[in-house]
């Protein structure tokens, strides 16, 4: 193997006083000096733990000496070269040095580019963002910090993410409420996320999936995943959809007919209102936050029905989108849940803001390449947005939504066996 060797007249550990004259001229050059003859050192002292003192012929070594070469390692983003002493066995093979490999297996570089392009710097600037403008600090071919470096360290670390947080374990988290919802990606290409949230109202981003469309065959790829890695089918919990069949029907197959689901209010109104005559959003923006601030949910359903008969001439339409999936619409209100806890589990927003943080991540790509690629930068994105999930605002009231669930588990478990003895 061919090895670049430094002349013996290099000294191998610069000066630190030689980098503290440097502070006046460029602290940046400061701290590389410094930081070099660290490492230098550091190295030195390995090499003397290994093969002792040079010319040393004392027991206890597992080695000898063998000259001096260069390598590589992370700094600012990119590359910076270091001196080091190197050691080989007795039977001819190289003897890594413990701070060497400890640098070498530090993905540095890695977590520096996906960092960067994760706060939407593009790989064309990473050169301007991990070295001083007016520093003396020179770019150099092969420092690491071109364009298709910052690329392949940000793909090859992405997809580690990934292929982890897609097989990490469920079974230890204590979730009540589920949202799915989809995100388009283009014009051929969909992708289905899961987001949880736990009793104590802490927020985790449960999955991702691709598909062509939001259809139940991608849905269902999607929650066999969650089961899978540990979410147990048996357990009672709250599902917050958009309101697309697919959702509802997948998920009343595989957890029960008779599982809680909330259709986002927010979604139901926004289509509502749009479709009606200007003139008319006012009433019928005031008559829906009624309904959906009722504690009754028999009363907020006639009140509903009311608006849909009193619709029925001027948009059947708009009529019939309101009867639709009416029972979804008012889950929360059945539960009986304190006005505080409805209003955070009534909507899809907790997804919503996660999938905003996604797209911003993600304004920077141009041109999605394949399903692999779009899989890569929502993971990514869903990673980062939860770095700043905060708990449900009406956190302290979920042990009230977890006894409802009970109960209403209960309820249907009872009707269920009575019914089956009924038919035999």
């Amino acid at each position: 193997m061919t090895t670049i060797t430094t002349p013996s007249s290099l000294a191998l550990v610069p000066s630190l006083e030689t980098a503290w004259q440097d502070v006046d001229s460029s602290f940046e050059r400061f701290c590389l000096t410094a930081g070099i003859g660290a490492i230098e050192q550091m190295l030195c002292e390995d090499a003397q733990q290994l093969a002792g003192a040079p010319h040393n012929r004392s027991g206890g070594r597992v080695g000898h000496r063998w000259g001096r070469t260069k390598g590589k390692i992370g700094f600012h983003g990119g590359k910076v070269a270091v001196h080091r002493p190197r050691v080989r066995s007795y039977d001819g093979h190289e003897v890594a040095l413990p701070t060497w490999r400890a640098a070498q297996a530090e993905d540095w570089l890695g977590r520096w580019a996906m960092n960067l392009m994760l706060i939407n710097v593009s790989t064309r600037k990473l050169r301007r963002a991990v070295r001083l403008p007016e520093g003396d600090l020179p770019v150099i071919a092969g420092d690491g910090t071109s364009k298709s470096a910052a690329s392949r360290r940000f793909v090859a670390l992405s997809a580690e993410r990934l292929a982890e947080w897609m097989t990490s374990d469920l079974s230890k988290l204590d979730l009540v409420v589920i949202q799915i919802d989809g995100l388009h990606i283009g014009n051929d290409l969909v992708l289905v996320a899961a987001l949880g949230i736990d009793a104590d109202g802490h927020k985790h981003p449960l999955a991702l999936i691709e598909g062509a469309t939001e259809n139940a065959a991608v849905v269902q790829a999607l929650i066999d995943n969650l089961i899978e890695r540990g979410l147990d089918p048996k357990v009672c919990r709250l599902f917050i959809i958009d309101g697309a069949k697919a959702l509802s029907k997948v998920i009343r197959r595989t957890f029960g007919a008779h599982t809680p689901i909330q259709r986002c209010q927010l979604h139901k109104a926004r289509n509502v209102i749009e479709r009606l005559p200007k003139p008319l959003h006012a009433s019928v923006r005031r008559v829906l936050r009624q309904a959906w601030e009722l504690d009754d949910a028999d009363k907020a359903e006639r009140l509903l029905r009311n608006l849909a008969r009193h619709l029925d001439q001027e948009a059947p339409g708009v009529a019939a989108s309101i009867l639709e999936g009416l029972d979804e619409m008012l889950t929360v209100n059945r539960l009986g849940l304190p006005v505080t806890l409805r209003r955070s589990l009534a909507c899809t927003n907790s997804i919503e803001n996660m999938m905003g943080t996604v797209r911003r991540v993600c304004r920077n790509v141009k041109r999605w390449r394949n399903a692999a690629m779009a899989l890569r930068w929502t993971a990514a994105g869903m990673m980062e947005a939860a770095k700043g999930f905060r708990r449900l605002k009406a956190y302290k009231h979920l042990p009230i939504l977890r006894a409802a669930l009970a109960a209403h588990q209960s309820k249907y478990v009872t009707q269920r066996v009575e019914h089956d003895a009924d038919a035999a």
